[in-house]
């Protein structure tokens, strides 16, 4: 079968008519870059091109739930944007999307609720902020005075060299300890500082603190 007769016969088992699936159909092939290939047979596309093929058979119907296994796996980062579109558009329209994925960048990029897996058991599930609230609070500051006998500071580890009296460092909080409570006693104290950022930590920063020692 070619790319479009297989798009279209997956519309109709889907319950769609001849018409509106091959409307579908075309639009997906064009969308996804196929349509130098519509009417090549499946046998001889790439692996990136059967698996847009797979991804427009799931998508032909504008499912209300829309389950995809791996979805980004071999396609290239161009088509791998299209594909976020996608979804995002499917989300738009009110669709339900679930999808897995070991790239944290798309989950980052597209997710509302994570559930992380370690050999087959939930180690997390919640949205994106109560992952990041998984990992103690990081600070990166400046500072002419060593920050970590500072209250509620666990460890302080100075970065780079110093520079005419001021010291880079990587401060880690206590649990249940805000950098606003810190920055506040560094203020009321006359303790000096340059710079004063917070670390916000990246959902691959969580799965590596959550899944990499399991």
């Amino acid at each position: 079968m070619t790319v479009l007769d297989t798009i279209i016969y997956f519309g109709r088992l889907k319950g769609m008519s001849a018409a509106a699936a091959g409307r579908s159909a075309t639009a997906l092939i064009e969308r996804l870059g196929l349509g130098a290939w519509a009417k090549t047979t499946l046998d001889k596309l790439s692996k990136g091109m059967s698996q847009k093929v797979q991804l427009a058979t799931a998508l032909v119907n504008a499912p209300r739930l829309l389950i995809l296994d791996e979805p980004f796996s071999g396609l290239d980062p161009v088509n791998q944007g299209v594909l976020e579109e996608l979804v995002r558009e499917a989300a738009a329209g009110g669709a339900t999307v679930i999808f897995s994925t070991h790239v944290m960048q798309h989950a980052e990029r597209l997710s509302d609720r994570l559930l992380l897996l370690a050999h087959g058991r939930k180690v997390f599930e919640g949205t994106q902020a109560e992952a990041r609230a998984q990992l103690p609070p990081r600070l990166q500051l400046t500072a002419q005075a060593d920050p970590s006998r500072l209250p509620g500071v666990a460890r302080a580890v100075a970065s780079g060299a110093a520079r005419d009296g001021w010291q880079e460092w990587d401060v880690t909080l206590a649990p249940r300890h805000e950098a606003a409570d810190l920055l506040q006693h560094c203020t009321a104290n006359g303790f000096a500082l340059r710079s004063f950022d917070l670390y916000r930590p990246s959902l691959h920063d969580v799965f590596l603190h959550l899944v990499g020692g399991a």
